[in-house]
């Protein structure tokens, strides 16, 4: 048999829940532990996004670690190389790097009954861990969608995650097609330089202002010398945010005041009708994703900018075809058409206790328990995982719970004792998801009218939390053991022979 090198925890994934793991393993005084990252720097999506006009569309004070507060945040929404920055901080300061094995994305993880341990096959090399935290996130692997003509044309193609900074769009004719939360910030960043912008729009989104500011010196200041007025700013942020979920979970109807609201925004920026017809949604507001910006409506009046109010349906050479039967002739194509969410790539590579990989396990829609461990893939846990996502507040708050929960799995090992793994019981697992889903049934997005991306192909939202971060915190406070079957090393012919073998006495 071959020896690997072996650790009591492997991480994957070095942005915000790779790098949260990897800190509170740290507070609970293991060091036994690697995180594998695919690239070579940390930062997660907030590396691999650096398109322009990259930016967070949660406050700066509330889009951070509870236990690494930043009182130098720039602005009120920071950009992506403040947030990058961040992270890198946070990996200094709390002495992370050393555990950090760069340029090791994961091949294949694959679950030894016998030992106990999950095999690990990485880019640059092979090792073995007690448990593994998957933190790959789910906005980490672009997707693109199939379009005939898409691999013969003669341009330039990039996802907006993958964006290509050699590449010059000054006076070029640019295809956007998609009109996410990318999408909104790419828009007003390079309208000013190009040529012409075709907008492929397929449905328009709800977009609200973005109040961003500059926080000031004297703000930061405040902040350093008093961290208590911080902790402040941050709780009132999370409070707000806390109060308004119940309009999204239980009473959609209430938005139709924030929607009134969002048609006035709209109405002051785009003054011609026919526009303002093609980009008004005809789903209630909070369905998907409510988008902030104070740019993007204000790019689309410019007369360079073309919305076509439909998808990309193919591409014949330089010429795209609208699914409408417009045509617009272009010179590059960046797809701002989101990310792998609800089939996360990572599953096709874990094999569990059956033989099973966790793609095939979930081929029929992913479901946990508690957001982290999937039945019959024992000590295997997931940070952000199915339905943790949220709707109107900041992720951080999620994977703290998150981080709570691996801690007390980790307790609960420690006390077991010898070489054990829990595993989530099916049933545990399906009551959880039943729970979720029957809260889910009411929701604002299951009953807004719209398709989007929260929804697998099942048309089962496998990705947001129906309710507040405060419920989800309590609910990952602790570990119960009920909900996990304990699954002990198999006995070695030679610890059989001696439990068996007559206890002699002088």
């Amino acid at each position: 048999m071959t020896e690997y090198e072996h650790v009591r925890v492997a991480v994957i994934g070095s942005g915000f829940g790779g790098l949260g793991a990897a800190v509170r393993l740290r507070r609970e005084g293991i060091t036994d532990f690697v995180v594998l990252e695919r690239a070579s720097g940390v930062g997660g999506t907030w590396r691999d996004n650096s398109y322009p006009g990259c930016a967070c569309d949660v406050p700066s004070h509330l889009y951070s670690f509870s236990f690494a507060p930043n009182p130098d945040w720039p602005r009120t929404f920071s950009g992506q190389e403040h947030i990058r920055a961040y992270l890198e901080h946070v990996a200094d300061v709390f002495r992370l790097r050393p555990h950090i094995r760069f340029d090791s994305e994961v091949k294949r993880v694959a679950w030894d009954p016998e030992q106990l341990r999950w095999d690990i096959e990485t880019a640059s090399g092979s090792l073995s861990a007690d448990v593994v935290i998957s933190a790959t996130g789910p906005l980490s692997d672009p997707k693109i969608p199939e379009i005939p003509g898409l691999e013969s044309f003669p341009g330039k193609v990039f996802h907006s995650a993958r964006w290509d900074h050699d590449y010059d769009l000054t006076g070029k004719r640019v295809a956007m097609v998609g009109t996410g939360a990318s999408a909104i910030q790419i828009v007003p960043a390079i309208q000013p330089k190009v040529a012409g912008l075709t907008l492929f729009q397929r449905t328009p989104p709800w977009v609200m202002p973005r109040i961003d500011r500059a926080i000031s010196g004297p703000e930061r200041w405040l902040h350093k010398r008093l961290p208590f007025t911080a902790q402040a700013r941050r709780g009132l942020l999370w409070g707000i945010r806390e109060l308004q979920v119940q309009a999204f979970t239980k009473h959609p109807n209430e938005l139709g005041f924030v929607e009134r609201l969002a048609k006035g925004n709209m109405a002051r920026a785009v003054k011609d009708p026919a526009l303002r017809a093609k980009l008004t949604p005809d789903y209630r507001i909070g369905c998907k994703r409510i988008l902030l910006s104070s740019e993007y409506y204000p790019a689309l009046t410019r007369p360079n900018v073309d919305v076509v109010a439909s998808g990309l349906r193919e591409i014949r050479g330089n010429t795209l075809v609208a699914a409408d039967g417009s045509e617009a002739e272009v010179d590059a194509i960046v797809f701002g058409t989101g990310f792998r969410v609800t089939d996360m790539p990572i599953a096709e590579r874990v094999v569990g206790a059956d033989g099973r990989t966790l793609a095939e396990s979930w081929k029929d829609g992913m479901e946990s328990l508690r957001g982290a461990s999937a039945a019959g893939f024992p000590n295997w846990m997931t940070i952000i995982g199915p339905n943790t996502g949220l709707g109107n507040s900041s992720m951080i708050l999620m994977i703290e719970s998150q981080l709570n929960y691996m801690a007390d799995y980790l307790r609960q090992l420690d006390v077991l004792g010898g070489r054990a793994a829990l595993d989530a019981r099916p049933s545990a697992v399906h009551a959880w998801n039943r729970r979720v889903q029957d809260r889910m049934r009411r929701t604002v997005w299951n009953t807004g009218g719209c398709t989007s991306w929260y929804m697998d192909a099942s048309g089962r939202n496998t990705t947001i939390w129906p309710g507040t971060t405060s419920e989800f915190r309590r609910a990952t406070r602790r570990v119960d053991l009920a909900e996990y079957e304990v699954l002990r090393a198999p006995a070695t012919e030679e610890t059989a022979d001696r439990a068996e073998r007559p206890e002699v006495t002088a």
